[in-house]
């Protein structure tokens, strides 16, 4: 038996508590706060058999995993951008998503 802790952005977790659902993992979520960002995010509690850690990791990253987005923001205005454009947005690649996993062996477990 094994316990597996994901820690992944609130934004990530409807969809990824589905697919795992949809799976037959019975999963717990614990909102949580990051320590050093303080960014709101949402920890998951799974618990399994050994031979099915591998397909929730493989849920885990598929759906919460970090990916690439474009996100757009306005220039700067110490660019100099005065002209009719000034008012364009400028796209800027970054990484969403993101998730933490970690899978421990669960020495006693007990359904009451």
């Amino acid at each position: 038996m094994k316990m597996i802790f994901a820690m992944l952005r609130s934004e990530d977790v409807d969809e990824t508590v589905e697919e795992l659902n949809r799976h037959k993992y019975w999963v717990t979520k614990l909102s949580t706060t990051g320590g050093f960002l303080k960014n709101k995010n949402v920890t998951l509690v799974i618990g399994t058999e050994d031979e099915k850690v591998p397909g929730a990791v493989k849920i885990l990253q598929e759906c919460a995993g970090a990916r690439p987005s474009v996100k757009y923001t306005m220039p700067s205005m110490s660019s100099g951008n005065m002209g009719p454009n000034a008012n364009t947005m400028v796209p800027i690649n970054t990484v969403a998503g993101g998730c933490t996993v970690f899978v421990l062996d669960v020495d006693r477990y007990e359904k009451f």
